[in-house]
């Protein structure tokens, strides 16, 4: 028997197999033709020779072809990879071998590299989505597979899904996701988010990231609502499509929320339909909660990652203002520990390594044993960022181990001071560094991106840093920059500042 999510195509069209699944460029395709395409899909796999375990990798952006592929895999055992298609050769070149892909499907944005690495890898099947590159045309493959139903059976335990980590500190780790992972990262989406059968769901988000794909993409799918897919967020576009297409939810960044609240539209646009966004990646100013309250756009902040699947704990649109800046409290069937040093839990207040442990916890890294017994020590994940818990239970991430510097003898967590350089008029991005210091051992360099058209000084935001934060957690210089350096992933590349501090 098969409960893994490969068999869910043909579950949801039993239900309502006329209702529209996905949209995509103008294009609709109703549950029943989708299960069709994956059926298709996962016997043109199977005729190729990918058997169970095997590793079929989709890089590319955000396309209905992504969703066929990994629910394809799921059907006949084998493991989906999603790669992130901003990255360069070599990056994809690591990941091609480290996983050893049988199967390549790639977007277009990836051809040039997929023509090189045809050349040089022994990858059984390329298929090209957009057409060109080596290999098969992915829309001929699929349809030449056979429409008969797949029997294979599928363990929950067994792999279904692997994900590199961004590698901001070294070569990226594949995080494993069996099915029973991401069965529980579902149910814990489903019990804490508002969303329903007749949902309209935009994902404009990248879906070859964990929290775009599985906070609420999927949970739309499995409650049988409509996925809009938009191959990259556009600002204008997304206001554009929430408000025809009468869009009730997506999955956001804080920049995104602020790219459309930017937008000359945002004003007058009718965003009634909205019953909320998703939110996560980095934390949520207070005034961005507000644009959109005013909207009346319910906003609930996630804390995840992607060994987790990515839900950890979650800030429910009621507590929003009330506990800003908070990631909120675990996910139904997720726990989680502030602890110290030496794995002992710290009271309310004290900073401590967050960890996490339930049934959405990954089954490790791939090749990488040593590094799987160091994360999951002890039967909990540790995930290397600092938290403080308040007396009701709301976690407040504060950095990541990595980056907190000690100044005088005193922990400053940079995200804390990042939150509130944020929070200055004028000031667009922010990032903290600890830099050596003669007289405090170490001090704080800030590097700040201004909104456009706006003049605050350094000495300004000092001035102002001064007033809400203890003096030695105020940083020494304050770097004026246009941009900071970022992966391919988007995260701020700290140990880039680092290096030119």
């Amino acid at each position: 028997m098969n409960l893994g999510i490969g068999s869910w195509p043909a579950r949801r069209a039993k239900v309502r197999p006329d209702d529209v699944c996905i949209v995509f460029e103008g294009r609709e395709r109703t549950y029943r033709e989708f299960d069709q395409r994956v059926t298709r899909l996962a016997n043109a796999f199977a005729g190729a020779g990918v058997s169970k375990g095997d590793r079929v990798a989709y890089a590319g952006f955000n396309h209905p072809a992504l969703l066929e592929t990994f629910f394809a895999a799921g059907l006949i055992g084998a493991v989906c990879v999603l790669i992130n298609p901003r990255l360069r050769k070599p990056e994809i070149d690591y990941i091609l071998r480290d996983c050893g892909a049988t199967v390549v499907v790639f977007g277009e944005d990836q051809r040039g590299n997929a023509e090189e690495l045809a050349a040089e890898l022994e990858i059984r099947q390329w298929l090209s989505v957009d057409g060109g590159g080596p290999g098969a045309l992915f829309e001929d493959f699929l349809t030449g597979g056979s429409g008969e139903p797949v029997q294979i059976d599928v363990d929950l335990e067994a792999l279904a899904l692997i994900m590199y980590t961004s590698g901001t500190t070294g070569r990226p780790k594949g995080a494993m996701l069996t099915h029973n992972n991401l069965f529980y990262q579902y149910v814990n989406a489903l019990i804490g988010q508002d969303l329903r059968q007749d949902e309209i769901h935009l994902a404009a988000a990248p879906l070859f990231h964990i929290a775009g794909l599985n906070m609420m993409t999927l949970p739309t799918f499995t409650l049988g609502g409509r996925i809009i897919i938009h191959r990259t967020f556009k600002a204008a576009a997304v206001l554009a499509e929430m408000e025809q297409s009468r869009v009730t939810s997506s999955f956001l960044v804080p920049a995104m929320l602020d790219a459309l609240s930017s937008d000359p539209a945002f004003p007058a646009a009718d965003l009634s339909t909205v019953r909320g966004f998703m939110v996560g990646g980095s934390p949520l100013p207070e005034r961005t909660i507000r644009t959109w309250q005013d909207k009346k756009v319910a906003i609930m902040q996630g804390f995840g990652m992607t060994e987790t699947g990515p839900g950890v704990c979650m800030l429910e649109p009621r507590d929003g203002l009330a506990k800003a800046g908070s990631a909120g409290r675990a996910h139904f069937f997720t726990e989680n520990q502030v602890v110290d040093l030496d794995g002992k839990p710290v009271p309310p207040g004290v900073p401590g390594e967050v960890i996490v442990q339930g049934p959405n916890v990954m089954a490790g890294y791939w090749n990488k044993p040593e590094e799987t017994a160091k994360a999951l020590d002890g039967a909990w994940y540790h995930s290397g960022d600092i938290a403080v818990v308040d007396e009701d239970g709301y976690m407040y991430i504060k950095d990541r181990i990595k980056d907190m510097y000690i100044s005088g003898g005193e922990n400053v967590y940079p995200a804390e001071v990042e939150n509130t350089l944020l929070s200055v008029p004028g000031v667009q991005e922010a990032a903290v560094i600890g830099v050596p210091d003669d007289k405090w051992g170490e001090t704080g360099r800030a590097f700040v991106v201004l909104a456009p058209d706006t003049h605050v000084t350094s000495e300004a935001m000092r001035e102002e840093l001064k007033q809400r934060l203890a003096t030695y957690k105020v940083p020494r210089d304050i770097v004026l920059v246009d941009e900071l350096p970022r992966n391919a992933t988007g995260k701020i590349q700290k140990h880039a500042l680092r290096a030119n501090a």
